[in-house]
């Protein structure tokens, strides 16, 4: 199984390796790309949540405040199953 996952993490990062970036964007043009590209105010409720990175801390958080706890553990819509 170890050998496998080498195998294919070898031909991923050879064909990363390989892709063509495209132009570089000049730093204004970047910087204007940048304001389009971030969330508005609203747009995405999940990133305005303070969230807490030190487990120990936020069950101890919770438990004080009467709350329940949601652990993202995984990759993927931080809205999903918590």
């Amino acid at each position: 199984m170890y050998k496998r996952q080498l195998v294919l993490s070898s031909l991923i990062l050879a064909a990363l390796a390989r892709a063509d970036t495209g132009p570089e964007i000049p730093p204004e043009e970047f910087e204007r790309l940048h304001r389009e590209i971030r969330p508005r105010a609203g747009e995405a409720p999940w990133a305005e949540i303070r969230w807490l990175y030190d487990l120990h801390k936020a069950r101890r958080q919770a438990a004080a405040e009467g709350k329940p706890l949601c652990v993202w553990r995984m990759a993927g819509d931080p809205t999903g199953f918590c």
